[in-house]
């Protein structure tokens, strides 16, 4: 199978493991993905948080690595790419007042081309409009946000995914296994072997 292009949507404060974790993930089964980010430029680096669960109310935030940027987000042409990445983190709080971005959504999502939002990614879907009648899992907190944008909230384990159609979501970085497995799925990528966990649930 031929890699596919994949763009991965970012800022400043994009979860850690949410944008790495994932683009070495794709890489190694070889995949391009190139990362953008508005108003910046391939070179340039984003700040990223990590967010951890330590038995508080809510996520610890904690400052991460630097994330290269590997294309200029003005030049970007969502027809040049196979499928869209988008993690969660603080950057999808403010992406989605860039019209910009949310047109990039929109494109990928008339298309039917795949689509992976993690987290606070279901920000930039509920912004796009783009998820009405679907299932679609998010971090709680964007629960109401998921609801509101006339799709299903699913509220799942934290290590689960879901996917409808040509969406693939999950709740936060604990689901990186299932939440990638079933992205590959859906760009057609060979899997070795059957899943032995429930884990998977798909529409």
């Amino acid at each position: 199978m031929a890699g596919k292009r994949i763009l991965m949507l970012v800022g400043d404060f994009v979860e850690d493991f949410e944008a790495m974790v994932p683009q070495q993930i794709l890489q190694t089964v070889g995949h391009h993905v190139d990362t953008v980010c508005p108003g910046k430029k391939a070179g340039d680096t984003v700040a990223t948080a990590i967010h951890d669960f330590e038995n508080e109310q809510t996520y610890s935030e904690k400052r991460g690595h630097n994330l290269l940027i590997t294309a200029d987000f003005d030049k970007i042409n969502p027809a040049d790419y196979d499928a869209l990445v988008i993690p969660g983190g603080r950057a999808p709080e403010y992406l989605r007042l860039n019209e910009a971005v949310l047109d990039i959504v929109r494109d990928f999502a008339a298309a039917e081309k795949p689509i992976a939002a993690i987290c606070h990614g279901a920000q930039l879907l509920t912004a796009a409009r783009v998820i009405e009648g679907r299932d679609i899992a998010a971090y709680p907190a964007c629960g109401p946000e998921v609801a509101l944008a006339g799709a299903q909230y699913k509220e799942i384990d934290l290590d689960h995914a879901i996917t409808d159609g040509h969406f693939v979501t999950a709740p936060a970085w604990p689901a990186h296994p299932a939440w990638m497995r079933q992205f590959l799925e859906l760009l057609g990528t060979q899997i070795s072997h059957t899943p032995t966990s429930s884990e998977t649930t798909t529409k």
